[in-house]
């Protein structure tokens, strides 16, 4: 996985989140909660897996509304940030979190109500792989995010530690499909790209969102998106 020693590192841990959504990183934070809400549904006593939960920003958040959650990931001190964020709000009983790699999921086939992946695959060197496993151990949904190929993150994209894998729609069609999943909704946002509205304060960057939203409902904006969420769901035999 590319940065895979970098995103380990227990400085980056300690200042993942303060980085990346503080300011108007917040209004990041909040889009990325949402999107994993509509996709996942009502999650009250249902069985659920995140796959590189990191610092447990979904993870925390899907235990508090009722969720028996599982948060795999490589680094250590991520889960580390995730396991205190979970004592703190209280729901440390209902979140697990276990070390381990994602092409070799440590569970049994439809073992998850849903499965979901958030910040992953721009970091994925084999993602037909990845996503085969999600959709083996899921019942029904899957959820993952891309950046895209025709927006800003390829000018900036270089500037990266560890470079990103950017995908086009054909791309994730091609992928869903060879792991028996079929697309149920997929949505296009931030014409901006992440890096600017982490630049600035929350309020400037509210009035940059009312621009962004509104070129991201149109067809040019939608191409230029810098990322889209992915919802499919397992196909079976019936």
């Amino acid at each position: 996985m590319k940065g895979k020693e970098w995103y380990q590192a227990d400085d980056v841990a300690q200042e993942y989140d303060s980085k990346r959504f503080s300011r108007g990183g917040r209004l990041i934070d909040h889009r990325e909660k949402q999107a994993v809400l509509d996709a996942v549904g009502p999650v009250e006593d249902k069985d659920v897996l995140e796959i590189a939960c990191g610092t447990g920003r979904f993870t925390v958040m899907l235990a508090e509304r009722g969720a028996d959650i599982v948060g795999l990931d490589i680094s250590r001190a991520m889960m580390q940030q995730g396991r205190e964020k979970a004592r703190r709000a209280g729901v440390a009983d209902h979140v697990e979190f276990l070390r381990g790699d994602a092409a070799r999921l440590p569970f049994p086939d439809d073992h998850f109500d849903a499965v979901f992946a958030m910040r992953f695959f721009h970091l994925a060197d084999t993602p037909a792989k990845f996503l085969a496993e999600m959709a083996r151990v899921s019942k029904d949904v899957v959820f993952f995010d891309t950046f895209n190929d025709t927006s800003a993150r390829v000018v900036y994209n270089w500037l990266l530690p560890m470079g990103s894998r950017l995908y086009g729609e054909e791309e994730v069609d091609g992928l869903l499909s060879d792991a028996g999943l079929k697309l149920t909704d997929a949505t296009h946002d931030f014409v901006l790209p992440y890096g600017l509205y982490r630049k600035i304060p929350n309020g400037i960057a509210g009035e940059l969102r009312g621009f962004d939203t509104s070129v991201g409902d149109t067809p040019l904006g939608e191409r230029l998106a810098s990322v889209s969420y992915w919802s499919a769901s397992v196909l079976t035999d019936d």
